[in-house]
């Protein structure tokens, strides 16, 4: 039985009693009286363990509280230190294709010099062997136009002089397929 219950009910027992006139005193049933406060003490151990139950369950409340957060810190330490360490990797993988990019820049800067150079020797070749044929090809003009008597060597007229030629500028070469078509 509930303890407060059982404090209302002495109360009601006393207010009960018979007031005695011109003094404080108030009789009351003895036996009542005596039956309230032997389920009193019978009560109050019960009140008591009670208590000591939400005791022992709140303290066992707090320390599994208490373990949880331990844990949720440790698994957010853990968490914190793998990401340091996956930013540190992005970072040591952004650096190492910024250099790669870069070098990469540089063997391609490398690789169109070169080609540039082969393509420039390739049409220099080629240029002398077009004025050598051009030459060859004005000199057989020339030749039929005014033929030389026999004996005498053969000087090439003034207007078969060579124009200096023409700055360089960059050729486009076509595939063999479209130069075919």
């Amino acid at each position: 039985m509930d303890i407060q219950h059982l404090v209302d009910r002495l109360e009601d027992l006393i207010d009960e009693g018979r007031h005695i006139s011109f003094s404080k005193y108030t009789l009351v049933d003895e036996e009542r009286a005596l039956e309230l406060i032997d389920q009193m003490r019978i009560s109050i151990p019960e009140e008591i363990e009670k208590a000591a139950r939400v005791l022992a369950q709140r303290d066992r409340v707090l320390a599994q509280a208490n373990e949880e957060a331990a844990r949720i810190l440790q698994a957010a330490r853990e968490q914190g230190s793998q990401l340091i360490d996956q930013e540190s990797m992005v970072q040591a993988a952004r650096s190492r294709s910024d250099h790669v990019l870069e070098q990469a820049k540089k063997e391609a800067a490398n690789i169109t010099a070169e080609a540039d150079g082969y393509v420039m020797d390739v049409l220099a070749k080629l240029e002398q062997s077009l004025l050598k044929n051009l030459n060859i090809v004005r000199n057989g003009i020339n030749e039929v136009k005014h033929p030389v008597p026999s004996g005498q060597p053969m000087q090439p007229p003034a207007s078969a002089q060579f124009p200096a030629p023409a700055p360089r500028q960059a050729v486009e070469v076509e595939s063999g397929e479209k130069q075919g078509k």
